[in-house]
């Protein structure tokens, strides 16, 4: 094996299948990615909602008061908030409560295919709120504390592992050329060592195992959000895990599933959700209208449409 060979690692961790493929001219890719393996996994302990001895889980049980919490949880939380923000709410990280609703209440691979419980009829704050619910969020940047609202509760999931991913390339970027791939949400510290680009598989969302092409990035981050892989029925009822704050249900748009290019994968995964809840129309409009954007929809009808800039992208 050379010195500049491709050393890759794949494991599970944050509920997802994570790869790292890191290109070094240094003995050290093999400590290096153990290392990034171990800071995953410390991740998943401080930012699960399933996992009760969790630091997110002390901190949702918390809401009302404000709560020390850890810098890993700490990070995640002003990631998810910048979100919010920029989004109008509409990927934010305070529907942990209509996310279980819908019966997303457990681990996915735990997850029972068809429930028999019927669908409520509203979330307990109600929908109208859900979009601005972030906004009595308190951060004491001083000591470290989060006071959530009394009866908000967290969900990390729109923003958690686009943000790993980003911040374990820019770490091991100082190694070698590195991709960081968190179950879906891909970052790029650069190009390969000679300069090539890497090459990203977008898969279909309607054929199991067939691709729609090969997307070329130096660097940067790539998303998908899709409703046809995180879903199960509840009372015969189709459900997914992407909450429309508007209505607080899983999104009902035409997007089946949306892949953004972007400067990081969070920038990314957070377009894709926008784009996925907004639906074809509004979502490439709005692709179209930002610059540093460009991606593509999957339609319920199986149309493939793209942004222009998208078109750049391809093999």
């Amino acid at each position: 094996m050379t010195s500049d060979s491709l050393h890759r690692r794949s494991f599970r961790a944050m509920g997802s299948g994570i790869s790292i493929a890191l290109q070094a001219p240094s003995q050290d890719a093999h400590k290096a990615l153990n290392e990034a393996a171990g800071w995953f996994r410390q991740l998943e302990r401080s930012l699960s909602r399933f996992d009760p001895d969790s630091d997110l889980c002390n901190l949702n049980r918390s809401s009302g008061t404000p709560t020390h919490v850890a810098s890993p949880l700490w990070e995640a939380i002003r990631v998810a908030l910048a979100a919010a923000e920029a989004t109008e709410g509409l990927v934010t990280p305070t529907l942990l409560q209509a996310v279980e609703l819908a019966g997303y209440d457990r681990s996915f691979d735990s997850l029972p295919t068809d429930r028999d419980e019927p669908l409520p009829r509203e979330t307990p704050s109600g929908p109208s709120t859900l979009a601005t619910d972030f906004r009595g969020i308190v951060l004491d940047q001083v000591s470290q504390t989060v006071k959530l609202p009394t009866g908000i509760q967290l969900d990390l999931g729109g923003t958690a592992k686009g943000w790993a991913a980003d911040t374990i390339a820019a770490r091991l970027g100082k190694v070698g050329a590195i991709q960081v791939d968190a179950g879906g949400d891909i970052a790029m510290s650069g190009p390969m060592l000679g300069g090539q680009p890497w090459k990203i598989a977008v898969d279909s969302p309607m054929q199991p195992g067939a691709m729609l092409g090969v997307v070329q990035l130096a660097w940067g981050g790539i998303a998908t959000s899709g409703r046809y892989y995180r879903k199960w029925q509840r009372n015969g009822v189709w459900q997914h895990h992407i909450i429309d704050p508007h209505t607080g249900r899983p999104s009902t748009t035409d997007v089946v599933s949306a892949t953004v290019v972007a400067a990081t994968a969070v920038a990314a995964e957070v377009a894709a959700k926008r784009v996925l809840i907004l639906g074809s129309k509004q979502g490439l409009a709005w692709l179209e209208s930002e610059p540093t954007l460009a991606g593509l929809v999957v339609t319920e009808a199986g149309s493939v449409l793209e942004s222009e800039r998208m078109r750049h992208y391809w093999q």
